[in-house]
């Protein structure tokens, strides 16, 4: 592809966090075959009209005006789509560059969540953050044991608890105010009434309403009449298949469809269809090594993870789970009972399709996942159940941002929308796995580097699982505090000749926006003495001593420059002798979210 440019222009989109050029930029893309992801015939010879980060015109050669002085991209002999969607994801910043070389421009979080995750999706949609346009939960409703609950999870916590009908009234309501995109039942263990509620309001602000129909209350059938728009895993799904008096012989997914009752399946696909519910099936979750491309899918592992630069800041841990996930398939007499099952499962979607249903392409990408390329392995298996090409395009684009609620702005290559395209070497249509072949992803308007960069970083960057929290090691804290106390209480108390071990439970706030005035923040913990040493990203800084269990943090104007997510430590003076296992007399870590101010 050849592309022309004036002086001065920008093609590198954010790499190591520039910004994006101020002046609205005019590019074409012309000559190449349009899939828009409206599911119409495509478009021979056309022209894409790009003004700052907006399409403005989109179609035939001969319907469309290049304007004069644009910048021209020669897509001729070439293939134009809307930019990828992961329909769902745990997200951690260090799948940004995988995902944007893979030409996924946007996915859908639903698994980490939290203040950072508010502040790092503002940062992306700004252009102020180099990574996949971010759509956020901010918190789930449970999904997880209770005891996992510490006490002192903020409102933003991603992982929620509401105990009453009222609580969750007011939690709903709570992250809808901050912004979030959808509102995510993470299990099936709610009162109906109570979804319903939630998903009313929802709907009534715009964003969608999720959830994991797994029981015990809620079943798939019981969410689809609640008003749930998306079930990510599809769970739910095999639960409702299983003929009559079968008994799976596991509890995976694929034993529950290979005693799949067709006419169940039919029922369960006209509702699933009338109430507009899509499924996102994760099928390399459910069933690795199954695949008939799998070798090939290997290949794509392989090569993505020999690349230096990624392996340069990808977790480790993440890679050995990585590993563990590719590793862990079937074989013999397990891979032989479940292969049915798995053939199932692929001539379900298929029904579901055809029926006028949405599958959505999700990979589930957390640490376990190859980010980015996952995505095409998802696709491939879609193609390999018998589904066409153009709907599995429509499943990786237009049709998730109609399920997220925002096919208004974005999904389609189409006057109006955000400029996220994808321009690959050969036809798509004729073999989905096609879309590999990438010549250039568009984001915002701008042509991005798909490199990887061992240098690359991002403001909000954090580790799964701290990543989330805004306090974090909250289960050290609790095993200082079972075995040591909480002393130092009082306000005057003298540096003692042994220091206690200093612990944080609560920050506030939990995020400022940059260039603020001087502002104070109140950590709240246990074991503060005079001594006591407070440190933000490991320079230490002024506060109040208002007892031993609270402290008043001075953060001046110079410390909200810069936005980022910033460390903060306490320190207790020596010695600590009889508290040398449990460290070197420094506090577990919270974490302080200054966000960028809002366009």
């Amino acid at each position: 592809m050849k592309i022309r440019t004036g002086a001065g222009a920008c093609l590198a989109f954010l790499l190591c966090g520039a910004s994006l050029p101020a002046l609205a930029q005019v590019t074409v893309i012309q000559g190449g075959t349009l899939i828009d992801g409206n599911g119409g015939a495509p478009v021979a010879n056309s022209v894409v009209v790009i003004e700052g980060n907006r399409i403005t015109a989109a179609g035939a050669a001969g319907d469309v005006q290049v304007p004069a002085g644009a910048e021209i991209i020669d897509a001729s002999g070439k293939w134009v789509l809307p930019g990828l969607w992961d329909a769902q994801a745990s997200y951690t910043w260090q799948f940004g560059e995988a995902y944007l070389h893979w030409g996924v421009t946007s996915e859908v979080d639903i698994g980490l969540g939290g203040e950072v995750s508010i502040a790092s999706r503002d940062a992306v949609n700004m252009g102020l953050q180099r990574g996949p346009r971010e759509w956020i939960g901010i918190a789930h409703f449970g999904g997880f044991d209770p005891e996992e609950l510490y006490g002192y999870e903020t409102p933003y916590d991603g992982r929620q608890l509401p105990q009453t009908f009222e609580a969750l009234q007011t939690h709903t309501n709570l992250l809808l105010d901050a912004g979030s995109d959808m509102i995510m039942f993470h299990d099936g263990n709610w009162q109906p009434e109570w979804v319903e509620w939630a998903c009313e309001t929802a709907h009534e602000r715009g964003k969608p309403c999720t959830m994991r129909a797994t029981g015990p209350i809620m079943g798939i059938n019981d969410a689809a009449n609640a008003g749930i728009d998306i079930i990510h895993h599809a769970r739910g799904v095999s639960d409702q298949l299983v003929r009559d008096g079968a008994e799976p012989e596991g509890n995976g997914d694929l034993d529950k469809f290979a005693l799949m009752d067709d006419a169940k399946a039919e029922a369960l696909i006209d509702l699933l269809v009338r109430e507009q519910v899509s499924l996102v099936p994760n099928i390399i979750h459910e069933a690795p090594g199954y695949p008939a491309d799998w070798s090939e899918m290997q290949r794509h592992y392989e090569q993505q993870f020999s690349n230096p630069a990624l392996l340069a800041y990808y977790d480790t841990r993440f890679f050995r789970q990585l590993q563990n996930t590719r590793r862990n398939t079937n074989t013999g007499a397990v891979r032989e009972r479940r292969m049915p099952g798995y053939q199932n499962m692929l001539r379900f979607y298929k029904m579901f399709s055809d029926a006028g249903g949405k599958p959505l392409i999700g990979g589930d990408t957390n640490g376990g996942k190859v980010p980015g390329s996952i995505m095409h392995e998802e696709m491939a298996i879609f193609q390999e159940a018998g589904i066409e090409p153009m709907k599995i395009i429509q499943g990786a684009t237009s049709w998730v941002a109609e399920a997220m609620r925002v096919s208004d702005q974005i999904g389609t290559v189409t006057e109006g929308k955000l400029a996220d395209i994808l321009i690959v070497n050969a036809d798509p249509l004729a073999d989905v796995r096609n879309l590999r072949q990438i010549e250039s992803v568009i984001q915002n308007g701008q042509v991005i580097d798909r490199d990887f960069h061992a240098s690359y970083s991002v403001p909000f960057a954090g580790h799964d699982p701290d990543h989330r929290y805004t306090v974090n090691d909250q289960q050290w804290v609790r095993a200082v505090k079972r075995e040591f106390g909480t002393g130092g209480q009082g306000a005057n108390a003298p540096n003692p000749p042994e220091s206690p071990f200093p612990a944080i439970e609560r920050i506030a706030p939990t995020m400022i926006t940059q260039n603020s005035p001087a502002t104070t923040l109140t950590l709240t913990g246990f074991n503060f003495v005079q001594g006591t040493q407070v440190l933000i990203a490991g320079e230490p800084v002024p506060y109040r001593r208002v007892s031993g269990t609270e402290l008043e943090v001075t953060l001046d104007a110079n410390l909200l420059r810069r936005a980022g997510r910033f460390p903060i430590v306490l320190k207790n003076p020596e010695p600590m002798e009889r508290f040398a296992r449990w460290g070197d007399g420094h506090s577990n870590t919270a974490y302080l979210i200054v966000r960028y101010p809002a366009e």
